[in-house]
């Protein structure tokens, strides 16, 4: 998004990560029942109206609504679209492939989530796109070590990505989250620069944007959606995650999405 980051990093106490421990399984809940709602047929709008109607049930905010004048709750994001789609009647046919990304304040904590889901049978080639794009998430998440520097993370990613022969989306990165949706530090998805040292009370959102064919992008003439500058298939995974003193804990982390990434490797616990 376009909100301006704060200026100093901030790390957060046991008792706020509580709270964004709160926001996250709150989110995970919501996510999930939108993702389970995308079927051929259903539009964008849809399923934007569904996150609204369940964030506003719990009590809670949505995140991006407003931000920099954004006009909904999710950006969704169908097939090249790479991040900040704006949902539409726009009706999702078999064989796309639809980025939701969603975030809400609870608490006064924002938690952050992204998944790209299947829109009924898609071809095997998106769906190893899907899967590399969620592989190197996990790949990120397992690169943190406190001690350690952000570009560890990026770095983690960008392996799996290169590995796969797809590029990670060139100018848009993960980030700090937490009072704020955009925190210190920028968390990038290649191994361009090392970073600041990763510590306990670190709170960050980590979001590889992968592409089939180039890294570069244009934006459409809405300002926001952004898309592949080639037309090629993007996917987008993001989880929130909590830097403690035992190592680090997903607060995004959904039982289902769980499950599917240890078949894919992933070694993080909840």
């Amino acid at each position: 998004m376009k909100q301006v980051p704060e200026k100093a990093l901030y790390l957060k106490s046991d008792a706020e990560i509580a709270l964004m421990r709160r926001a996250g399984h709150l989110l995970q809940r919501i996510i999930r029942e939108v993702t389970e709602a995308v079927h051929p047929g259903i539009t964008t709008l849809e399923l934007d109206r569904l996150a609204y109607s369940r964030i506003k049930e719990a009590k809670a905010i949505p995140g991006v609504l407003g931000l920099s004048d954004f006009p909904n709750t999710l950006c969704i994001s169908v097939n090249d679209e790479i991040v900040h789609g704006i949902p539409s009647r726009r009706k999702l046919v078999e064989g796309d492939i639809v980025s939701i990304d969603c975030g809400l304040i609870l608490n006064d904590f924002f938690a952050d989530t992204a998944y790209t889901v299947p829109v009924g049978k898609i071809s095997a080639e998106a769906q190893r796109l899907i899967d590399v794009t969620r592989q190197s998430l996990y790949a990120g998440i397992n690169a943190i070590k406190p001690g350690g520097r952000v570009g560890d993370i990026g770095a983690a990613v960008e392996k799996v990505v290169h590995e796969a022969g797809y590029h990670c989306t060139e100018g848009y990165t993960g980030h700090g989250v937490g009072r704020h949706l955009h925190e210190k530090p920028d968390v990038p998805n290649d191994s361009k620069r090392a970073g600041i040292r990763l510590q306990p009370g670190m709170t960050l959102a980590i979001e590889p944007m992968i592409n089939q064919g180039t890294s570069k992008t244009k934006r459409l003439k809405d300002d926001w959606t952004v898309v592949t500058a080639d037309g090629s298939l993007s996917a987008h995974f993001e989880h929130t995650v909590a830097i403690t003193r035992d190592g680090v804990e997903i607060l995004t982390l959904d039982d289902k999405l769980e499950k599917e990434n240890k078949a894919h490797g992933a070694t993080v616990s909840a």
